[in-house]
């Protein structure tokens, strides 16, 4: 992810549902119980058909996401996998030069499982794959599980753990914390953050604690951060301070290595380690924090696992002015003594992969001579700024077969060389965005146009390709925080996000968003608390609202000339996302979490007045989507507390019968010959006649009924903040998830 665009913390970009609606479970439990005010009798829900089948694809981008660990079988040819923070792991199918997602049936309840802490190969059984889940370690997080596979990926026996992990925490790219003992393939070992080192005797089956693992149960930091084999012993690093790397002994126990590098600035936590078979060389890298942030000093040295001796390997020493840690390595293991290395959070002078032939004496810095072709995924050009070699670089992998194939993974992609030349994307297939809006327009060229984490706002001419036009510019943002269209002028298009250094918060476009132009002025809020932003059906009137990541919210702001002037809104209630009336220009609508109510303007958002109230409240995740085509019909997502809607402009609001759940919902085109010709609404939610899970749902009658349209290999965690279908084709949909990206599908 992109770091210097964005002030957030990835921990805090990526939340999924996250803590803040974790910690407002209560809230809204105890809001389920709130007395609604009716406009009518409820119709009752008939039972449906169970399900409709839909072919699911993942819209093309290229990555956007942390890839936090690269893994070669040792011995398979052209075998690989790859894990992300939060975004599930993948296998590299190389027939179709492209990558296969396996966790994708990971379900709604489950959501914080899609963050791969750390993955395992047999070498002596290639079919054999186990992944190590779960997204973060706090205490409101759910414990994490142990996948294990004897198909490489294709179905999987699952272990719950009592422990939690931490795959979308500091240390996500760090070493394997998960190996088969390569002394026995029936035991596994699991380094955890907190809970020191896990053993397994039964392939992954069950877990227990290590009690001879000789270092302190960590509480607050990284405990175990890399677990790697050499020869017949196991190697352990230690991100805690003291001791920071441990081996197995051959009585069975745990000892310290004698005389690794003393702790220093430079030495104190071990992010990864490799082990060459042929000179018997581990090569460890270390860094002054586990990254993938806030590294200033690092270095590299090597073991002789056979003498015992230690070198100092390092490529070049951090200084002062070129401040950055070591993250990756990985060895050729068709190339004794081959080795290559990656630097990490080295902002000034970019950060590269330094290669030796002999063992580390000597080294070469590929950045240097490196020819990057960023053509299939042009978002990587930053909006002009030009593609960059790489940052937050701690994944690094070299084919066992070919010592010119050498894969990393960044903070946004994975590339990859077969010359040590050209570099390109190998990311084909994998997608980890984290999605945040989603419109289809009605007309025009674009199918669909994008808000996203870390990476701003796309503009999708096609589905299958990454989008032709790179991320939007002018401005470029991180985070996009708000998009909206005018429903009546659908080629007039804004934007809110976080600003890329000191450029606007918010942009428009008159041509679709093709092209865009920073508003003229910005409230002064604008830079450091970028929130939602609506407009009114004919474009003329600006709403935007403003809340900063840590939560605080400030007055919205309204603008009746294109941005080139603001003013506040004091009726407005403060951080919530404005919604405009897809038909009268006049109306806008916002709904207060804090109290349950809805409020009204119908002078084009200079004032608001209050409507419904009694409503659900304590999440600022339910919100209000409108009917296109017509005024005043409401519907609002209330989570556990289901599905209500309004025909009167938000003055009353009716349980939508048969709804027990409803995280997200859209409209697309209306079925042929349906009732009134009403719109087919999507939602993420749960409808019990229908599936007694969170699911992906249609109905083509105003809710009456339901169709789920997902099935249980297509689940990808937790999906509640964005769905919509398509005006122009019905049944289509669009789905946000955190961390796989957007997945589109069509009635098969």
């Amino acid at each position: 992810m992109r770091a210097s665009s964005d002030p957030r913390p990835e921990s805090v970009q990526h939340t999924g549902p996250g803590r803040r609606a974790v910690l407002a479970g209560a809230a809204v439990a105890a809001a389920s119980a709130t007395v609604l005010p009716a406009a009518g009798a409820a119709s009752a829900a008939r039972r449906p058909a169970a399900s409709e089948r839909y072919r699911w694809r993942t819209a093309a981008i290229g990555g956007t996401g942390f890839v936090t660990g690269l893994l070669f079988h040792p011995s398979a040819r052209s075998l690989a996998y790859a894990r992300t923070d939060i975004g599930g792991a993948y296998r590299w199918d190389a027939r179709a030069s492209r990558w296969t997602a396996l966790t994708d049936h990971i379900g709604w309840d489950d959501w914080n499982l899609l963050g791969v802490e750390a993955m395992a190969v047999d070498p002596a059984h290639p079919d054999r794959l186990y992944l190590a889940l779960g997204t973060y370690a706090q205490d409101w997080a759910s414990p994490g599980a142990v996948l294990r596979s004897e198909d490489r990926g294709a179905t999987w026996e699952r272990t719950d753990l009592t422990v939690r992990l931490g795959a979308n925490e500091d240390g996500r790219g760090a070493g394997e914390r998960l190996l088969v003992d390569p002394r026995d393939s029936e035991t596994l070992w699991l380094g955890t953050r907190h809970d020191g080192l896990l053993r397994s005797a039964d392939r992954g089956a069950s877990w227990s604690a290590d009690t001879s693992f000789p270092a302190a149960v960590s509480a607050t930091g990284q405990g175990v951060t890399l677990l790697v084999a050499a020869g017949r012993t196991v190697y352990a690093g230690w991100g805690d301070g003291g001791t920071a790397l441990y081996r197995t002994t051959a009585a069975g126990g745990w000892e310290a290595v004698p005389g690794q590098p003393s702790a220093g600035t430079a030495t104190g936590v071990p992010i990864r380690a490799a082990y060459d078979a042929h000179t018997r060389a581990l090569y460890v890298t270390y860094a002054n924090g586990p990254g993938p942030n806030n590294q200033t000093d690092g270095s590299v040295h090597r073991l002789d696992t056979v003498t015992g001796a230690w070198s100092d390997v390092t490529p070049v020493v951090p200084g002062e002015g070129d401040a950055f840690g070591y993250g990756g390595v990985a060895v050729a293991a068709s190339r004794p003594g081959t080795v290559v290395v990656s630097t990490n959070n080295r902002w000034g002078q970019v950060d590269t992969l330094f290669r030796s032939t002999d063992g580390g004496a000597n080294w070469t810095s590929l950045k240097d001579t490196a020819v990057l072709d960023v053509s299939e995924t042009p978002y990587l050009e930053w909006g002009g700024e030009g593609a960059k070699f790489g940052w937050w670089i701690q994944a690094v992998a070299v084919d066992p077969h070919d010592a010119r194939h050498i894969v990393y993974g960044t903070g946004a992609t994975v590339f990859g060389t077969r010359d040590l030349v050209r570099w390109a994307p190998e990311i084909r297939g994998l997608e980890e965005t984290s999605v945040r809006q989603l419109i289809s327009p009605p007309s025009g060229r674009a199918r669909l146009l994008s808000g996203l984490g870390d990476i701003g706002v796309m503009y999708h001419d096609s589905l299958t390709a990454s989008p032709s036009r790179g991320m939007a510019s002018n401005p470029v943002f991180g985070t996009a925080t708000g998009l909206a269209l005018a429903t009546l002028e659908p080629s007039y298009v804004v934007r809110a996000g976080w600003p890329s250094g000191s450029s606007s918060a918010g942009a428009y476009s008159r041509d679709g968003g093709r092209s865009w132009k920073p508003f003229a002025a910005q409230p002064e809020i604008a830079a450091s608390a970028p929130g939602p932003i609506a407009v009114s059906a004919d474009g003329a009137v600006l709403l935007w609202s403003f809340v900063h990541w840590d939560g605080t919210t400030y007055a919205a702001h309204r603008s009746t000339d294109n941005g080139a002037t603001w003013a506040e809104v004091p009726t407005f209630p403060e951080g919530g996302a404005p919604v405009a009336d897809p038909v009268d220009p006049a109306r806008f609508y916002v709904y207060d979490t804090d109290t349950g109510a809805v409020f009204r303007s119908t002078d084009g958002g200079a004032t608001f007045t209050r409507g419904a109230t009694g409503l659900p409240s304590g999440d600022v995740q339910f919100r209000i989507a409108a009917a296109p085509g017509r005024s005043g019909d409401l519907w609002l997502s209330a989570k556990d507390n289901g599905l209500l809607r309004s025909v009167d402009g938000g003055r009353t609001f009716t349980a939508v019968a048969g709804c027990q759940a409803s995280h997200a919902l859209g409209f697309g085109k209306a079925a042929p010959g349906s009732r009134d010709r009403y719109p087919a609404v999507f939602q993420t939610g749960r409808v019990t006649a229908v599936h007694d899970d969170v699911v992906v749902l249609r109905s083509d009658d105003a809710g009456r009924t339901w169709v789920r349209i997902n099935d249980d290999a297509h689940r990808w965690g937790w999906t509640g903040e964005v769905i919509t279908g398509d005006p122009r084709v019905h049944g289509r949909v669009y789905l946000g998830t955190n961390g796989r990206g957007i997945q589109y599908a069509d009635p098969v």
